[in-house]
């Protein structure tokens, strides 16, 4: 009788994955994408060899009432912190003596706003325009703009720019700007530049933008002007009063723009929110005619914001801007009910999302980032919670096939991450192409939360996933039980926390080549 003799030798195999540092990719077929990408990445950041949980937001100051404008006003050494909120101006320049500026009003509170000189504008389409300054004995005026023209109605002013030393307002639902007779003016005159000539797909003006294309600000500097339609013209010269010295360099096609905050100056370029993605306007023109742009935006969400535009591009609070010291730009999506942000490392262009923000304005005060909120003012990258409230992060990262083309079972694994504090992880294994859809439970060992063994960790659907904790000060490497057979997987980390800022860097997976084991 012949025996039967079992191979025991060791088929396991050992790989480290990066963390997604990648970020998001839902741009490319997801058999294709690298191993340090991911399908989705929501309340984690991307950066150079970790992805880490974003910090959260407290009260800045509470009003119980929703603030749509936001505005930081800087003269010499002054600064001030002004919003917005149910027809009133307020000073939130400290957040223990918050005061209303009493000799203004508006109808509208979603304002757009540009500074020139020591002057603060703020526009709506609805209101005339007012204006805020801080005069040389210190004294603060906030009240009615001082410019007139013939043919304007001023409260059909919606948005403003400064170009050329000149000051520029967009009318309302017109082909037409207005423009301070003279530059440097901050008050007289306006003059009235009809585009309705000129613009071949018609529509109405949404932005006017000085390019900086060389990175500086000089000669080369371009006056841009930007259609509902997705026109840009793009004017040279210094003086719009002058036929000598300003002259249309051309007119080009993008997508339709999304709103009148849908520009944002980075690095020399100005990236416009489309409905098609997040454009550089340097993309418009040649780079022999633009000069070459190191803005690190990219087409890797262009499906995400495809599926956003569609279904909000009519909605209001479509804005982005750059938080330096967090290290990325942020742009802020509304969506039904909330808004959510997209969110791109300015090094790397890699993406992510926030979600759970409910804010529909966003300013940079002090280095410090706000955004209004329904009940107030908030001041986000503070503490590790969403004011008291657990934050919620998932990450899918992107199918693998680990070194190895044929079936495979996983055994093991091992995510090396570090944290403030102790925190409940939730790691498992998405096997070729299916996305699990489970909740989370929320972490322990943390006061106030559910007491340890007081609550069931999962439901038994859920037992293939583990949950695990961490310690202050160190890099947890320890390998975790995990079971699932397929040819690509795609790891899946969970979590749920307050009071943590949570880091991960790779993980370790060991699993056995189906040979012997089927």
């Amino acid at each position: 009788m012949l025996k039967s003799y079992v191979n025991r030798l060791n088929k396991s195999v050992d790989i480290t994955i990066p963390a997604p540092t990648g970020g998001l990719n839902l741009r490319d077929n997801i058999s294709s994408l690298a191993a340090d990408e991911a399908l989705q990445m929501d309340n984690y950041i991307p950066y150079d060899t970790k992805v880490a949980l974003r910090r959260g937001y407290v009260d800045y100051v509470k009003t119980n009432t929703k603030f749509l404008t936001l505005s930081a006003y800087k003269s010499n050494n002054i600064q001030r912190f002004i919003g917005i909120s149910q027809g009133q101006a307020y000073n939130l320049t400290s957040s223990a003596g918050i005061r209303v500026y009493d000799d203004v009003s508006f109808n509208n509170d979603r304002c757009q706003t540009v500074q020139y000189k020591n002057y603060l504008y703020f526009m709506n389409g609805s209101d005339t325009p007012k204006v805020f300054y801080i005069d040389d004995d210190g004294v603060e005026h906030f009240g009615d703009w001082g410019f007139a023209a013939s043919g304007l109605n001023a409260s059909s002013v919606v948005a403003g720019s400064v170009s050329k030393q000149f000051l520029w307002f967009v009318e309302k639902g017109r082909l037409r700007c207005w423009y301070a007779a003279a530059a440097g003016n901050i008050s007289g005159e306006l003059l009235c530049f009809d585009l309705s000539l000129i613009s071949r797909f018609g529509g109405h003006l949404v932005a006017v933008c000085n390019w900086t294309i060389d990175g500086g600000n000089g000669m080369d500097d371009l006056t841009v002007f930007i259609t509902s339609e997705g026109e840009v013209l793009v004017y040279s010269g210094i003086n719009p009063n002058s036929a000598d010295d300003w002259q249309l360099k051309g007119s080009y096609k993008i997508s339709a723009p999304l709103g009148y905050r849908c520009t944002m100056p980075y690095q020399g370029d100005i990236v416009i929110i489309t409905q098609d993605g997040y454009l550089p306007l340097s993309k418009v023109l040649s780079l022999s005619e633009a000069g070459s742009s190191s803005a690190a935006f990219s087409d890797k969400i262009r499906g995400l914001v495809l599926e956003r535009a569609a279904s909000g591009k009519n909605k209001e609070g479509w804005q982005s801007l750059t938080y330096t010291k967090g290290g990325y730009a942020i742009f802020n999506v509304p969506i039904s009910q909330g808004y959510e942000q997209h969110v791109v490392n300015l090094l790397s262009g890699a993406w992510c999302r926030f979600t759970d923000i409910k804010s529909h304005c966003w300013v940079v005060y002090d280095d410090k980032i706000f955004f209004g909120s329904d009940y107030g003012v908030c001041q986000f990258d503070h503490g590790y919670s969403d004011n008291g409230v657990r934050i919620r992060g998932i990450v899918r990262q992107s199918y693998n096939n680990l070194g190895y083309d044929g079936l495979k079972k996983i055994q093991l694994l091992n995510p090396r991450t570090s944290s403030s504090t102790k925190y409940a992880l939730r790691i498992s294994t998405d096997m070729d192409f299916r996305q699990s859809q489970s909740g989370y439970l929320f972490n322990i060992g943390f006061s106030s939360t559910t007491p340890w063994n007081k609550v069931r960790w999962a439901p038994r659907s859920d037992s293939g996933q583990t949950k695990w904790q961490t310690f202050k000060g160190t890099i947890r490497s320890s390998w975790l039980a995990n079971s699932a057979t397929g040819y690509k997987a795609g790891i899946v980390f969970q979590t749920e926390t307050r009071g943590n800022l949570i880091e991960w860097y790779d993980t370790g997976v060991r699993y056995e080549r189906a040979t012997g084991i089927m």
